[in-house]
């Protein structure tokens, strides 16, 4: 009886751990650049009670195995891939990427961090620099004064300087592909970093080896989809429901137990 009481509240914990996915993917609806996570659960360990192919009686023997669950486990998240929609903002410093790859970003310490959020800014120097401050690799810097800013599908940098009548090349944007996109790590303020299991990073330049193309004057929006969150978050109300249940029923059995008499 003890045994429903830990399976049934095992369950309820990872429901608990669903729960809280489903609620993050619903804040971040909103958020440029945001991929959707999705909880993943294992079962746990078996007691095996009788083992399949138990002897019997002669030369019979058990066809099938006698074993008792123990609940189950929050495994993991699973990373939505999909493209976001894009939202046209008309900013040529606002950027998105159709297809593969990751924006780089130089962090304060001099770690390099990712993201696929493109809304650029410029600061007072003329550095291209997240809503954060932190720069663009490779650091991008606008004459200043200049006009016409624009920014190719191939990342090619152009302006026009003060006092020129034709657009400069200032530089090529590149981008950072990973062999497990699912393996980096969230740091928050929609940067990712470069985890165990991602691999290493191969800077490319828009394009070419895979690469997406940069679109001007567009941010990716969250890729998470509303319905897909609130038919998940009913189901795991009901699992929690009725995981719930189980525990209630176990303590009423063990309350007959406990008022037994001889």
């Amino acid at each position: 009886m003890m045994r429903a009481l830990t399976t049934s509240g095992a369950g309820m914990i990872a429901q608990q751990y669903n729960l809280d996915t489903i609620a993050n993917n619903l804040a971040n609806v909103n958020t440029t650049g945001f991929r959707g996570q999705r909880a993943e659960f294992q079962d746990l360990m078996y007691q095996t009670l009788r083992a399949s192919g138990t002897q019997t009686q002669g030369s019979a023997q058990q066809p099938s195995s006698v074993q008792v669950g123990l609940g189950t486990r929050f495994a993991g998240h699973a990373i939505s891939l999909n493209q976001g929609a894009m939202q046209a903002t008309n900013s040529p410093l606002d950027l998105s990427i159709s297809g593969s790859g990751f924006f780089q970003v130089e962090l304060p310490d001099g770690r390099t961090a990712y993201t696929r959020d493109g809304s650029f800014k410029l600061d007072a120097n003329g550095l291209m620099v997240t809503s954060d401050g932190y720069p663009v690799v490779p650091n991008v810097t606008i004459p200043p004064g200049s006009r016409a800013i624009s920014i190719s599908q191939t990342g090619i940098v152009s302006a026009i300087p003060p006092g020129a009548n034709e657009p400069t090349e200032i530089i090529t944007l590149t981008l950072a592909l990973f062999p497990n996109e699912t393996g980096m790590s969230r740091i928050g303020q929609n940067l990712y970093e470069a985890g165990g299991a991602s691999g290493e990073p191969s800077v490319i330049e828009p394009g070419s080896q895979g690469a997406g193309l940069v679109q001007s004057g567009f941010l990716e929006g969250s890729n998470v989809q509303i319905v897909e969150e609130m038919v998940r978050m009913i189901m795991a109300q009901r699992a929690y429901e009725i995981n719930s249940k189980g525990v209630m029923t176990a303590d009423e059995m063990l309350s007959t137990l406990n008022t037994l008499k001889r």
